[in-house]
């Protein structure tokens, strides 16, 4: 992966971890947090858009199967956070 491809993907990373936090209410998580949260829901979304058999490419894609990832993350973790 060249520096192209690294900034590309930490951008969507960003991008999907702040429109999850706008969607789950819980406002933004500062630009690290955002990268982290929206890397974390793009491996998480690959995964459930892959066991539905849903497939989304390219760029507005890739944000979505992010965003959708880092939604259930959120919500993942705000069950645990109230147990």
């Amino acid at each position: 992966m060249d520096a192209t491809g690294i900034i590309i993907f930490l951008l969507i990373g960003a991008i999907a971890g702040w429109l999850a936090g706008k969607i789950m209410k819980g406002g933004g998580f500062g630009l690290i947090g955002n990268i982290i949260i929206g890397i974390i829901g793009a491996v998480l979304g690959g995964f459930l858009f892959g066991l539905l058999g849903i497939s989304a490419g390219g760029l507005i894609g890739s944000i979505i199967t992010a965003t959708v990832g880092a939604i259930v993350l959120l919500f993942i973790v705000g069950l645990v956070k109230r147990a």
